[in-house]
């Protein structure tokens, strides 16, 4: 999966939450709960990724999982709305992406069985790098399963 780079402030459990049922609303798929199982697992292992510069890298934990990291300042909605651009590098008739891995963080935004949802951000002291993960129960993104 691609890892994009954005910027990032303060993001609080309403903007992922309410984005992410935004966007899947779009495309007829029900919304999603914040649980706070998910949001311990993200925290610990944002807090993790500090003492390595806030790497972009997977969790390879049981849940599903986007990342961002980047300089300045975006809420929570901005993050996802930045992972949902990949919307147009998705083509549903066929069930790709038209570029390799280039639209998995849409993927799992707005996959159907992913039902609970938990967010976390930290910034990294070292390198001035805030590190945004958000994990999905159950996780998506099987190849050649649609997304709704």
């Amino acid at each position: 999966m691609v890892m994009m780079t954005l910027m990032i402030a303060s993001a609080s459990s309403n903007d992922f939450l309410d984005t992410h049922n935004a966007i899947r609303a779009e495309v007829g798929v029900g919304p999603m709960t914040w649980n706070n199982t998910l949001v311990a697992y993200a925290s610990n292992y944002a807090n993790k990724m500090k003492g390595k510069n806030c790497e972009l890298e997977h969790s390879q934990g049981i849940y599903g999982e986007n990342l961002a990291a980047g300089y300045g300042e975006m809420t929570g909605e901005q993050a996802v709305k930045f992972w949902a651009t990949e919307k147009t590098m998705y083509d549903y008739t066929s069930n790709t992406c038209t570029e390799e891995d280039a639209c998995g963080h849409y993927l799992q935004v707005v996959w159907r069985d992913s039902i609970r949802l938990g967010c976390a951000t930290t910034k990294c002291s070292n390198n001035g790098l805030v590190f945004v993960i958000c994990s999905y129960d159950p996780p998506g993104n099987y190849i050649g399963v649609r997304p709704y």
